[in-house]
């Protein structure tokens, strides 16, 4: 079916803070999106949002316009940079996007499509939706989300998704990195060198891994608060830092395919070699500041699937791909799990799919078989 690409924008006037984005006119925040509409009417509409990333020409909403589903690509304030990103204003934005397509538009129905790092978006906006509780950022700045109005959608997918931005990189941290600054890091947890323990990795060394990401990710987040209190005090309370982090794409999942285990390819991950994107400028979370560590990165995220998914209660459905490079099977399954108050919930697979369908048109019409069947029997 043959649908037409609608370039869309919108803009709204917020009050001025601190500026965490490049340009434009001061106060005004300006959002892009497409509006993939196909010659058959429907009463539904499929937004996809991710917290940065531009969405218009990934295989699956294309595939999904061409099955005759009225779809969104929507982007936040901060395309293709999130160096800065407060994952709360992107609620907001996400918010204007669902109130434009049933206003603007004219769709009765509105279901959030969460792939890949849309996946916490979504559930995060609609437990905030329903029943806001954030009154403050994790970096402690009033953020009254009550006041954003943000208007409830009727389903969520999550689709190849994971279960935060901060539980993601907490796993791949470089548990070895033990001075920031430089990075020094202890060759005995360097998955990279030949003194640390080589794959198959045993439990105990996997155990002892995962605490020490966790114990470095929880030294960022307690620098982060406290050099932020100190700029504060001596330059007021829109100071801020940014910082670089070092050694962000060291799972020991993506050298030891026994670990969350899937189809995917040993040795590499959905950016290519793991070994060059640990310390790449490409790599996840390269550049941030202080509020932005804390918002999308810190496990104080608010945008957590396993802190608000027992909020949810709209029907979900879960889509895994089986040879994801990026969004392992244990994400998948937490995902699911974490719903277990939804209206109704489904999960599926996509056997060998990798995390973007590239290059792979039947799993991709097998993926976008999986929505539409969904949503025709959900009845949006």
């Amino acid at each position: 079916m043959s649908f037409a690409r609608i370039p869309l924008l919108i803009a709204f006037r917020e009050a001025v803070g601190l500026r965490d984005t490049y340009g434009g006119i001061d106060g005004v925040v300006a959002l892009q999106a497409h509006h993939l509409r196909p010659e058959t009417p429907s009463d539904t509409i499929v937004i996809f949002m991710h917290p940065m990333g531009i969405m218009h020409y990934l295989p699956l909403p294309g595939a999904l316009a061409e099955a005759g589903c009225h779809v969104l690509t929507a982007v936040s304030r901060y395309p293709n940079n999130d160096s800065a990103l407060i994952m709360e204003k992107v609620a907001v934005d996400l918010g204007r996007w669902v109130a434009h397509c049933r206003e603007v538009l004219g769709y009765a129905r509105v279901v959030l499509a969460g792939w890949s790092g849309g996946g916490s978006l979504a559930l995060f906006y609609q437990a905030e939706a329903t029943y806001s509780q954030v009154t403050h950022t994790p970096a402690g700045d009033a953020f009254a989300m009550a006041e954003a109005k943000l208007p409830p959608v009727d389903g969520i997918m999550l689709l190849a998704a994971h279960v935060s931005r901060s539980q993601t990189l907490t796993e791949w941290l470089d548990a070895s990195v033990i001075d920031e600054a430089s990075p020094v890091r202890d060759p005995r947890w360097n998955l990279y060198s030949d003194q640390c323990q080589q794959p198959a990795y045993d439990g105990d060394f996997l155990a002892e891994y995962a605490a020490r990401q966790v114990a470095r990710s929880n030294r960022i987040t307690a620098w982060a608060h406290e050099t932020l209190a100190e700029l504060k005090r001596r330059e007021g309370p829109h100071a801020e830092r940014a910082f670089i982090v070092h050694g962000t794409m060291a799972a020991p999942c993506w050298l030891d395919p026994a670990v969350d285990a899937n189809d995917r390819a040993p040795g590499r991950c959905y950016l290519g070699d793991p070994r060059l994107i640990n310390d790449s400028p490409g790599g996840l979370g390269r550049f941030t500041t202080l509020r932005s560590w804390l918002s999308q990165w810190s496990l104080e995220s608010h945008a957590c699937s396993l802190k608000v998914g027992h909020r949810i209660r709209v029907p979900v459905l879960v889509v895994g791909n089986t040879a994801d490079d990026a969004c392992t099977p244990s994400h998948t399954q937490r995902l699911f799990d974490c719903v277990a108050g939804a209206a109704s919930r489904e999960l599926h697979e996509v056997k060998g799919a990798t995390h973007y369908y590239a290059f792979q048109p039947e799993h991709l019409k097998t993926a976008a078989g999986i929505v539409t069947g969904w949503l025709a029997r959900q009845r949006l």
